[in-house]
């Protein structure tokens, strides 16, 4: 399996306790997709993890005339990866927004501890195709989808394994359509699982 899926890397986005059920800015259902996340881990040669990393004063939050409340603030539980992801089998770590006036949506405008963008990792390992998954599908799955195509990888949006925010109805859904009008391939865990091989399409 990981020979067929050479070249590829797991991207999961966000999977932090404050966008799960209890936390400050709660996903709902987002902690349903980490055992979807567990099965396709050793599937992938490259995982990479991916966190909102905000300080306290961060201008997303509704204090500094943000719109979401304080969350995934540096050092703090609700910044932690869920407890239930399995943490041993990810590669490498990124971390973005985490100046005080500067939001980020795409996981490509994070860095590592070297302080290498996730372009920069993802072409280290000779990656081409991303698989994304992740919280939340509406803003950065999607921001980070997008702007994979735009760096010119083959992007497969796992719709099984990310939640939406919705703060409007059906956000979720018309970010999935935006991904794929943008080029996108949406996949299913199952498609992964099975095959190794997915060949894009619609997800069910």
């Amino acid at each position: 399996m990981k020979t067929e899926l050479q070249n590829s890397a797991l991207v999961l986005v966000d999977i932090q306790n404050d966008f799960c059920p209890g936390g400050a800015l709660a996903v709902e259902e987002g902690d349903q997709i980490v055992e979807v996340v567990n099965r396709l881990i050793p599937r992938f040669p490259i995982v990479i993890s991916t966190q909102d990393w905000h300080p306290a004063n961060h201008i997303s939050f509704k204090a500094q005339g943000g719109p979401w409340p304080p969350h995934c603030v540096q050092g703090t539980r609700g910044a932690e990866l869920h407890p239930e992801l399995n943490a041993k089998a990810i590669g490498n770590y990124l971390r973005k927004a985490s100046s005080p006036d500067k939001d980020d949506y795409s996981e490509f405008e994070g860095k590592d501890e070297q302080g290498r963008s996730l372009d920069q990792v993802l072409k280290s390992h000779n990656v081409n195709r991303i698989f994304v998954a992740g919280l939340a599908t509406d803003y950065c799955v999607l921001a980070t989808v997008l702007d994979g195509l735009k760096l010119g990888f083959e992007v497969f949006p796992i719709a099984d394994a990310m939640r939406a925010v919705d703060v409007e109805p059906e956000d979720g859904a018309r970010a999935l359509r935006q991904m794929a009008e943008a080029g996108a391939h949406l996949v299913t865990s199952d498609r992964i699982l099975e095959s190794g091989k997915p060949t894009g399409g619609a997800a069910g």
